[in-house]
């Protein structure tokens, strides 16, 4: 029995799988059906590399394959980004200046444009069609496989007497925040990303959104 034990010990060690338990088998990537809504895969609460592996990691990319994102990646990305981590009060994995959480997500794909609603982690589609040129000015954006786009609605802040040059201030600060927690997802899950400081005058417009409540505050790209 010892050599029997010992014998599959050493298959074990020969397949690379560590001694004492079975290695996983990673699960196939699930492609992103493009539909009217995306539904997006719960979080995992334990997955990619280390924080300080990431933190190593994270780098700008502006050369992006033309592969889409799978619907795990997309799912995780986004929910880095603005997803919701303490359901009994809606807050987010970001943080936000005086919890009002002012940024709205776009996402941008070569199907459509859609939005994120982060009670229900799904997208919607609000247009149809490839408008990525428009999330950004340089040539790359109208390629990523993802844009995310980080728009400010202006209109949370209306009661709170904080100057308007201040407001524009906080919800900078806000998205900074949600570009950096997709940078490290990406950078802790194998993905590309760099943010991204402009878009095209287009955007608001192309949105449907008003400019005298939203502004354009950042903008990530993700690929592979």
């Amino acid at each position: 029995m010892r050599m029997i034990a010992a014998m599959a010990a050493l298959a074990l060690a020969a397949c690379g799988a560590p001694a004492g338990r079975g290695a996983k088998t990673p699960e196939p990537a699930t492609k992103v059906e493009m539909g009217a809504e995306i539904a997006l895969l719960r979080p995992d609460s334990v997955g990619g590399t280390t924080v300080d592996e990431a933190l190593w990691n994270r780098r700008s990319s502006r050369e992006f394959a033309a592969e889409p994102l799978s619907l795990e990646e997309l799912s995780g990305v986004v929910w880095a980004a603005a997803g919701i981590n303490r359901p009994a009060n809606d807050h987010l994995t970001a943080p936000s200046a005086l919890g009002l959480y002012p940024i709205r997500t776009y996402a941008f794909f070569r199907e459509g444009v859609y939005s994120y609603d982060a009670r229900a982690h799904k997208l919607t589609r609000v247009l149809e069609g490839d408008h990525r040129a428009v999330s950004g000015a340089q040539p790359f954006v109208a390629t990523a496989p993802l844009n995310l786009v980080f728009v400010a609605d202006l209109s949370v802040y209306e009661g709170k007497a904080i100057p308007a040059e201040h407001v524009r201030f906080l919800c900078g600060q806000d998205a900074a925040c949600y570009v950096e927690n997709a940078n490290l997802y990406a950078a802790g899950h194998g993905l590309k990303s760099v943010t991204r400081g402009s878009a095209s005058d287009r955007l608001l417009e192309t949105l449907g959104l008003d400019p005298a409540r939203y502004f354009f505050a950042l903008a990530v790209s993700v690929g592979k």
